[in-house]
């Protein structure tokens, strides 16, 4: 019977799966994994080469569902992600032939490179489940996750994610660049032998979906529902700040917390939870004012300020 005891086991057999694939990483890894099993999506942005497609595929391959790799350029139509109903002259009738969506696991290598038409596309796919061709609405199969990366550096034929469609995804966050041990360790483990191709599936769909179902339950102490809510409230009115975090934010965050505490094994949210997720649920989420230098520094001083003005509930607030 599934519980959060069985989803913590399942979740800690994903993440050590993965770390024979990306290593010194385990606290990001953890944070896609909780991203997972909230039914969101993880934007990764980094750098070239830190193994952010690497990462999407180890998830893939360790969640054993459906799974498609889609490359993002100019030329991607919405129609090459959404299908097409295509006339057949032999029939004399329309068929729709399913686009790249329509599978559990998403990889949506180089996001920004497709057009805002393109990426547009996907806005109802992430967050109603559900893809509407010709008037006719497509129900996705769950589980569905999408996980897009992205160059910060390279921006020359690049279209920026508008606010709409950040504000799919439930976190966003990067990689970095290993340390000199963990360099030598991907060295030595990479240069004879490709372990993504060895890796085995953790879970099915099946199971993913039971997964899913039972971090719903984790409790939310209205204390702390109460704290997320006052700390979103205090990015709205700094003058710094042209557009706070909306409410869908919030909930998010809430989701997301009660993943991460299932992942831990942990059936309640803590303020604490709710701290450390912070800036992976609301950085993309917030618009600085025009003419405002290092925005992600500028973005981090505003989470910070909001954080450290809004006392965090110091009574019990784990259920019996």
């Amino acid at each position: 019977m599934m519980n959060i005891e069985a989803a913590s086991k399942y979740a800690n057999l994903i993440i050590e799966n993965i770390e024979k694939v990306i290593i010194g990483k385990r606290d990001k890894i953890e944070l896609v994994t909780a991203a997972l099993f909230a039914g969101g999506h993880v934007l990764l942005e980094d750098m070239p080469g830190t193994g952010k497609t690497m990462l999407a595929k180890a998830f893939a391959k360790s969640i054993g569902a459906d799974f498609k790799r889609i490359q993002f350029t100019p030329d991607l139509l919405p129609s090459d992600l959404l299908g097409v109903n295509f006339y057949s002259p032999k029939t004399g009738d329309f068929s729709f032939r399913p686009g790249a969506l329509f599978a559990n696991i998403i990889i949506a290598d180089e996001i920004n490179r497709a057009t805002p038409r393109t990426q547009s596309s996907l806005l109802e796919s992430m967050e109603e489940k559900q893809i509407t061709i010709d008037g006719k609405t497509y129900i996705l199969d769950g589980p569905y996750f999408v996980i897009a990366t992205q160059n910060p550096i390279e921006t020359q034929g690049t279209f920026p994610l508008p606010e709409a469609q950040l504000d799919r995804f439930l976190i966003k966050t990067s990689l970095g660049y290993p340390s000199s041990a963990e360099s030598v360790g991907v060295i030595t483990r990479f240069i004879n032998n490709d372990p993504l191709v060895q890796l085995e599936s953790i879970c099915d769909k099946a199971l993913l979906n039971e997964i899913i179902a039972i971090v719903k339950t984790v409790e939310v102490h209205p204390d702390v529902m109460k704290y997320a809510v006052e700390i979103t409230e205090k990015t709205r009115d700094n003058s710094a700040v042209a557009l706070g975090v909306s409410t869908r934010g919030i909930l998010m965050l809430v989701r997301c917390a009660q993943a991460l505490a299932a992942v831990r094994g942990v059936a309640y949210v803590t303020p604490e939870d709710v701290k450390y997720l912070i800036p992976y649920v609301f950085s993309h989420r917030i618009v600085m004012s025009g003419g405002m230098r290092n925005r992600e520094e500028s973005v981090r001083d505003v989470l910070n300020d909001a954080i450290e003005r809004t006392p965090a509930p110091t009574e019990s607030f784990k259920f019996k």
